[in-house]
């Protein structure tokens, strides 16, 4: 006969290897602790959780650089574009980082596993580094001298904010 043991709400249990169901969608792992089933993230998460595409652009039996070639394309074009800027081509430098990072918003969105490309979720990731690219792009041709690009409200704002007297 086997040994009564107290549930959760105090009332008695006839076995003893009963698993305690945390909520409707844990479900036992290999040691018996229930896990969750679902991706939806608990209301206190312990761990960092892994990115959408965190995994490997290629298959393991790759070596290393092609398992991760999405986020080497985009260090080796901003590597380049920073080359440029230290040899005197400040505007095409900078136009190629800011092209780099927009490229990489290109890979985060079509290439469904591009790596160590992936850090946040696909629109946090995309949203950053459109964000952060045309920002880059736009600062390029606007900058002086002979700005390729004029907004003239930007003009005005500097002459209202900045007082010469």
């Amino acid at each position: 006969m086997s040994p009564e043991r107290k549930g959760p709400a105090g009332r008695g249990t006839d076995a003893v290897d009963d698993i305690e169901v945390t909520d409707p969608v844990s479900a036992p792992d290999a040691d018996g602790t229930p896990r969750r089933t679902t991706r939806r993230f608990p209301l206190f998460t312990r761990d960092t959780a892994r990115p959408e595409g965190g995994g490997r652009a290629a298959s393991g039996a790759a070596p290393a650089p092609a398992r991760q070639w999405p986020i080497l394309a985009v260090l080796g074009t901003v590597g380049l574009g920073l080359l440029l800027t230290a040899f005197d081509v400040f505007r095409y430098g900078t136009l190629l980082i800011g092209a780099a990072l927009l490229a990489g918003a290109v890979l985060r969105w079509v290439v469904p596993d591009v790596g160590m490309l992936a850090v946040r979720s696909r629109f946090t990731d995309v949203v950053t580094y459109c964000v952060l690219g045309l920002a880059i792009v736009l600062l390029a041709m606007m900058a002086q001298p002979k700005p390729w690009l004029v907004i003239p409200f930007l003009k005005d704002t500097l002459h209202y904010t900045v007082n010469t007297s």
